[in-house]
């Protein structure tokens, strides 16, 4: 065996997969056989849906579908080329100018995944003898950008001001400094302290970075973020979106001022190397905007949901930490019990996802438990129901 095959299969992650797979608790790449809804199809089975990001459950959704098989009938299945060459469509212009008044900033860029937006603008921005601030449970994909940066990399505590005042004070004023954060944390499901942290910003000689991907479709005035609902989109330097969440398709976006917008545009490679955005993705999200804006009960009974689902696991001893919003980790902080737990769930007919190493730290594993806006109560109920049974089972709750 070759020196690199030999490396990789050795490889511990796969050693603890081949484990998992020995004991029937691996959890991953199961397949879906349905639609993306509140009821999935898994192996024949009907599942009940609790690990989608599609917080307002706009994958089925009639004009949303209709959207993207016209813009395929019209433009075809792809691009074939970047938008810097010949992927430019004249609705992925559309999409681009609808964002940027979604999100309320001069400009807006598509890039091909959401991913892709964060690779792409930060290590673009920022460069050698800059300062980024990013806090330490902030997504992957800002974890990568700023890894791609040559910029100098700073983390301060998760949510915790004073540790970033700290680092904010220890940087030279005139230096050009970026803090970068999740708006709604992905496996945690709190919100950033945007106040404080734009006060930081503006004492500190620093611009602001805002990952949007969990918030847009839930908070703000129509589902336009949390710099809308904290109404500090001024104060936001730079606007990151995706549209793999509430957006019902695949993408991302970077929004900002139209002078940074353009050195985006003619610096940044995975924007310039990359393909665009199918036309079908592209009339999906614009057609999801427009839904967003005509049915407004969808984000009302999403937190209505979110409330009652909340109150629930507090008052059945469940620890799910600050959590406010549709994002609800149930905490397990054991190293086995997630994929056992989530097994026995998946046998039972709810799907959950069991967040571990590298994801979260070693003593912080929990099950991410997450809501749309199709969800009811009555599914909500039988989901709690057998999760609080499987947890007493295993000796997380009492």
């Amino acid at each position: 065996m070759k020196q690199l095959r030999q490396r990789l299969a050795s490889d511990l992650i796969l050693k603890q997969v081949a484990e998992m797979k020995a004991h029937e608790v691996y959890p991953y790449f199961r397949a879906i056989e349905s639609d993306q809804d509140t009821v999935v199809t898994m192996h024949g089975q009907q599942i009940l849906m609790f690990g989608s990001n599609s917080y307002l459950g706009l994958t089925n959704h009639p004009k949303i579908k209709e959207a993207s098989i016209a813009a395929i009938r019209k433009y075809g299945t792809g691009c074939a080329g970047s938008p810097y060459l010949n992927g430019t469509m004249d609705i992925h212009i559309e999409l681009e100018e609808k964002l940027a008044d979604y999100v309320g900033k001069e400009k807006a860029i598509v890039y091909s995944t959401g991913f892709h937006s964060n690779i792409g603008a930060i290590p673009t921005i920022m460069g050698r003898g800059d300062y980024i601030i990013c806090d330490e449970l902030n997504h992957a994909s800002i974890v990568e950008g700023r890894r791609l940066s040559f910029a100098k990399s700073i983390k301060y505590k998760h949510n915790d001001m004073e540790d970033l005042e700290q680092r904010l004070a220890n940087i030279p004023y005139d230096k050009v400094k970026l803090i970068i954060m999740d708006g709604v944390f992905s496996m945690e499901g709190d919100v950033a302290k945007l106040p404080q942290i734009t006060a930081l910003a503006d004492k500190y000689n620093a611009s602001v970075y805002v990952d949007e991907a969990h918030s847009l479709g839930i908070f703000g005035k129509e589902g336009r973020g949390i710099c809308n609902h904290f109404n500090l989109t001024d104060k936001v330097d730079i606007i990151m979106g995706t549209f793999s969440k509430s957006l019902a398709a695949i993408g991302g976006f970077i929004a900002s001022d139209a002078d940074t917008m353009n050195f985006i545009r003619h610096h940044s490679r995975s924007y310039i190397f990359s393909a665009s955005i199918s036309p079908a993705a592209t009339a999906s999200v614009i057609a999801a905007l427009d839904v967003i804006k005509e049915e407004p009960d969808r984000i009302a009974h999403l937190w209505d949901m979110t409330r009652y689902a909340l109150s629930n696991f507090r008052s059945l001893g469940f620890e799910i930490g600050p959590t406010e919003t549709p994002i609800i980790p149930l905490y397990i902080r054991n190293a086995e019990k997630p994929f056992v737990i989530t097994e026995e769930l998946y046998e039972s007919g709810v799907f959950v996802n069991p967040v571990v190493p590298p994801a979260c730290a070693p003593d912080a594993t929990l099950l991410r438990f997450s809501l749309m806006a199709t969800h009811t109560k009555e599914q909500i109920d039988t989901a709690i129901n057998k999760l609080t049974k499987i947890f007493k089972k295993h000796g997380v709750i009492k």
